[in-house]
């Protein structure tokens, strides 16, 4: 029956009484106090029964475990439980698919980028990458007009008609240079969600993706989808977008070696991967309103919108925020510290001063008049 609801005659009145003095039998005793005894209900009579001893209030010490040491004197004794952080929730998860792709990276993927890099002239390797970023043009314009930017939006789709082409299919990145001065901006609908204040949510680190956030994950695979989608054929054949991706991941492996190096020499290269990808995508989001480093405008794509600087020191800066807040906590546990009251110190006499030196003799010059005899 729902509290509070009527009882609609299903409980009479002696079933109270009969319950209230259960409950009363069974209630424990006050401190100090002797627990009355329990009534016995009979068809004619309640006859009181003979009072229970007392129970004393205060339960008995638990046996103390053997590994349990007492602490010493004036010692503070801090437990507690290391949680992930709010922005990684999977944070275990995540770290060891960091760890194997640090071993894949080490056992294929490097090599693989680098002899890619040095088989393939840098004129080739440069026509394959505009012929890539050509391709998402039109998404990059897309998601301008969904941010209500249409200048920005003309001018990507200008940059697709010119490199399309006078740049020989986008091989050629003709759009950059003088006279049309209009460089390349990377879009797409995770900026639009995040420009609109949508979240990024966990932070996941993926295999074949990369560090990434459930918005970041939604919108790469929405852009990736929308060109195969829309034309069709040859863009929607496994045997043109499995090379083109590799071709792609391979190109940017390269690019970002040199922070994928200086990240590995960190005090803690996950956390650090992590925190330094966030604060990209929060750079970029920014830049979308026109505030931030990026504001002025983007010059490096991929997870490092922008060098990572002093990020990987040695002692990283998320090294010194996980100290800060154990000791945050450590103080929180501890409670206030006691107010000792000190005895005030009396004043020290001042040190004995040298006596002054006397003045020196002042003479006088007087005439002398002795009598004459």
């Amino acid at each position: 029956m729902p509290v509070g609801a009527p009882h609609e005659g299903r409980f009479p009145l002696s079933a109270f009484v009969l319950l209230a003095a259960a409950a009363l039998a069974s209630a424990p005793p006050a401190d100090g106090a002797t627990a009355p005894a329990a009534p016995e209900v009979a068809s004619a009579s309640v006859t009181p029964a003979a009072p229970a001893p007392a129970q004393s209030a205060a339960a008995a010490p638990a046996a103390p475990t053997q590994d349990a040491l007492p602490p010493l004197a004036g010692e503070i004794v801090v437990s507690g439980t290391v949680k992930a952080p709010v922005e990684d929730p999977l944070a275990k998860v995540n770290e060891k698919s960091y760890d194997v792709l640090q071993s894949v990276d080490d056992a294929f993927v490097g090599p693989i980028a680098s002899g890619y890099q040095k088989a393939v002239p840098r004129p080739a390797r440069m026509a394959l990458r505009n012929f890539i970023r050509n391709l998402r043009e039109p998404v990059v314009a897309v998601a301008y007009l969904l941010e209500l930017k249409p200048g920005k939006a003309f001018e990507t789709v200008g940059r697709f008609g010119i490199n399309s082409t006078i740049g020989l299919a986008g091989t050629i990145d003709v759009a950059r240079s003088k006279p049309f001065n209009l460089p390349y901006r990377q879009n797409g609908l995770a900026n639009v969600l995040g420009y609109y204040g949508v979240g990024p949510g966990p932070y996941l680190f993926l295999p074949l993706v990369g560090p990434t956030t459930v918005r970041d994950l939604f919108g790469l695979v929405v852009d990736r989808l929308a060109l195969p989608l829309a034309v069709g054929a040859p863009f929607n054949k496994a045997w043109y977008a499995i090379p083109i991706n590799i071709v792609d991941s391979l190109d940017y492996r390269n690019e970002a070696d040199e922070d994928f190096q200086r990240l590995r020499k960190a005090a803690d290269p996950y956390s650090t991967y992590r925190r330094v990808y966030l604060q990209s995508r929060f750079d970029q989001i920014e830049a979308l309103h026109g505030r931030g480093p990026l504001a002025k405008g983007q010059t490096r794509y991929g997870p490092f919108a922008r060098p990572i600087g002093a990020a990987a020191d040695p002692v990283s800066a998320a090294e010194k925020r996980v100290i800060e807040k154990e000791d945050e906590a450590a103080d929180a546990a501890a409670g206030p510290a006691p107010m000792v009251e000190t005895p005030a110190a009396e004043p020290t006499p001042p040190a004995p001063t040298a006596p002054a030196p006397p003045p020196p003799p002042v003479f006088i010059s007087q005439p002398v008049v002795q009598p004459i005899p």
